[in-house]
C-alpha cells in the first residue's frame, strides 16, 4: 500500500540485473502485475562473436504482460504510453506519462553518465535511432533510472547525440591513422582513462565499430569481435 493506494502495475524498462529482479519480490508483497519489456532474447547477433554483458541480464524475469510500442496503460488519473527504445539493450522500453509530458527513460538516457552500449545485445545504430525519436518528442522532463531528473530533455538529447558523433569521428580518425585494434583506439581517444572504466570504453568503441561496418564506413578481418582487426573502408 502507498498512502492508501494499491500498487497495481510494476513497470520494467529492461532486464539488466539492476532493474528487473526486484519485480518478482515486489509482486509477491503487493499482488501487483509485472508489465514491461519482453524477456531477453538469447539468440546471438549475426556475425558478432562476443557476448558483451550477457551475464548482466536477469534470466528469471517473467512478465504478466509484455508491452509493445504504443501500448497504453490507463490509470484513474493518468495514462502511461510505452515507447520501444532499443539500443542499451534490445528489449529496452521507456514510459511516457502523457498528462505531465514526462518520460521515464530507464537506462536509455541517464542523468549522471552516458549510456553503455555493449554488443551484441546493445546496438549503437538502434541507440542513435531511439535517441532521435526522443529528440523529436515534446516531453518537458525525463525521469531516468540513474541520476537526477533532466528538465531540458531536448537540449540534453542533442548533447548526447553530439557526443556520440564526436566519438565516431575520433574512431574514424584513428582508423585513418592506421590503428587496427579496439585496444589501440581506446589508448588514443580516451585520455587519462580510469583503468576501472576501460572495459566500458572498449565496449563503446566496439559498438561504434559494428555500426560503422554496417554503414560501410569501416571493415574488418575475420569475425566482428573485441579482439578483431578493423580498418577504414575505402572506395573500390
Amino acid at each position: 500500500m502507498l498512502k492508501g493506494e494499491v500498487l497495481k502495475y510494476i513497470l520494467v524498462t529492461h532486464t539488466h540485473r539492476d532493474h528487473s529482479p526486484a519485480a518478482i519480490s515486489l509482486k509477491k508483497l503487493t499482488g501487483a502485475e509485472i508489465y514491461g519489456c519482453r524477456p531477453r532474447n538469447n539468440d546471438p547477433m549475426k556475425g558478432v562473436s562476443d557476448w558483451g554483458l550477457e551475464d548482466s541480464h536477469d534470466q528469471t524475469y517473467i512478465p504478466d504482460r509484455i508491452l509493445n510500442d504504443g501500448d497504453l496503460i490507463s490509470l484513474s488519473e493518468a495514462s502511461l504510453q510505452t515507447l520501444e527504445t532499443p539500443g542499451h539493450t534490445a528489449n529496452h522500453l521507456c514510459f511516457a506519462l502523457l498528462e505531465e509530458k514526462a518520460l521515464f527513460t530507464g537506462d536509455h538516457v541517464m542523468g549522471w553518465s552516458t549510456t553503455l552500449i555493449a554488443p551484441p545485445d546493445g546496438s549503437m545504430r538502434d541507440y542513435m535511432r531511439s535517441l532521435e525519436r526522443l529528440r523529436l518528442r515534446d516531453d518537458i522532463i525525463f525521469w531516468p533510472g540513474h541520476g537526477a531528473p533532466i528538465d531540458a530533455p531536448q537540449r540534453y538529447i542533442r548533447a548526447v547525440i553530439h557526443h556520440r558523433r564526436a566519438r565516431e569521428k575520433a574512431i574514424l580518425n584513428r582508423l585513418a591513422a592506421g590503428e587496427q585494434t579496439i585496444s589501440n583506439i581506446v589508448d588514443e581517444i580516451y585520455v587519462n582513462l580510469n583503468p576501472r572504466l576501460r572495459s566500458g570504453a572498449e565496449m563503446t568503441v566496439y559498438a561504434h565499430l559494428i555500426d560503422l561496418v554496417e554503414r560501410n564506413k569501416a571493415t574488418h578481418d575475420g569475425s566482428l569481435a573485441l579482439n578483431g582487426f578493423y580498418r577504414l573502408q575505402t572506395s573500390s
